[in-house]
């Protein structure tokens, strides 16, 4: 009977410290920790939101040497990317790391050591980073109150429920298959109305909603100032200018985006769980040329043939 009872000791007391072990060995891929880090050297370095539609980590465009500290959706083909700390400034893929320092502020450093980005959050008590499901990558103190968070500054991209306030703009990608910022804008305008710009370093111009018409011709307000957007869970876009945007496919349990790419529209995609492929579901403009800023202030005539002949150049640098 003692034999017996010893060995059941024995067998809890191996359990107790392979278990031990593996909590401390095994990285939690839910949260971030103060004075923790993630290494782009490790592959398993990387924070999910708990129902695993979004990653955060280190993502790169292929066999690029260039990492950007981003999130993306885990389950999308491509691994689409919905925001980025680094977007015009991408770190090596080796030796670069991001970690919450003591002082409670979020930092992406290059192999040499550089800070490339940082989070305004010093001298507070910040002691976790974190993704919900939502695709919100937040900081937040023991309280859970969320003292950071990168739906304040999207990039080319807005979620669901991601607030669009007069401070914020979305802004396209320089070239397809490039992450570097280009020359085209979502943003209110200072009469209140969501517009969509291009912004060269030569000129400026808005070239949706029509230009050649007025406010409520394009059936918007300019009365309302509170300047506030959102896309919701069923594939709405509303707008305080009065402007509302539906998805094709409206209704609830679809993955979405709206993003401004890098021709210069504006698109909402919805996930196609099958593929793992986008779909668009809205779109802004239906000409490529109607990107006026783009066309008629560069060139003098422009095929409006599916493709912008023009434009396509332009952004290509040619």
């Amino acid at each position: 009977m003692r034999s017996q009872t010893l060995e059941c000791f024995y067998l809890l007391f191996l359990l107790a410290l392979f278990f031990s072990f593996h909590s401390a060995t095994s990285k939690s891929h839910l949260q971030l920790k103060r004075g923790a880090s993630l290494s782009v050297d490790d592959a398993s370095d990387f924070l999910t939101s708990p129902d695993n539609s979004f990653t955060c980590g280190f993502h790169n465009l292929g066999s690029s040497n260039a990492y950007w500290f981003a999130v993306w959706f885990t389950n999308s083909k491509d691994k689409t990317a919905v925001w980025m700390a680094n977007r015009d400034r991408p770190v090596n893929s080796h030796g670069s790391e991001v970690h919450i320092r003591g002082d409670g502020t979020m930092i992406l450093t290059d192999v040499d050591g550089t800070v490339v980005w940082q989070t305004n959050t010093t001298t507070t008590d910040v002691a976790i980073a974190k993704v919900l499901n939502s695709g919100n990558l937040v900081l937040e103190n023991p309280q859970g109150d969320i003292l950071w968070q990168s739906f304040d500054f999207p990039t080319d991209t807005l979620l669901p429920f991601q607030t669009f306030t007069k401070n914020k703009r979305l802004t396209s990608a320089l070239r397809k298959g490039s992450y570097e910022s280009g020359y085209f804008n979502l943003n209110f305008g200072s009469d209140n109305v969501l517009r969509l710009i291009s912004d060269t370093p030569d000129t400026s111009s808005n070239y949706w909603p029509n230009p050649d018409f007025d406010v409520y011709t394009n059936g918007r307000t300019n009365y309302n100032s509170s300047r506030v957007a959102f896309l919701d869970d069923m594939g709405r876009f509303l707008s305080s200018d009065r402007l509302q945007i539906n998805a094709s496919d409206m209704g609830y349990g679809i993955k979405r985006r709206m993003t401004i790419d890098f021709d210069g529209n504006l698109r909402i995609y919805s996930l196609m769980n099958s593929t793992g492929l986008w779909e668009i579901t809205w779109q802004a403009l239906l000409q490529p040329c109607s990107v006026l800023g783009a066309v008629r202030k560069k060139c003098n005539m422009c095929l409006c043939t599916g493709s912008s002949v023009c434009m396509s150049s332009w952004i290509r640098g040619e």
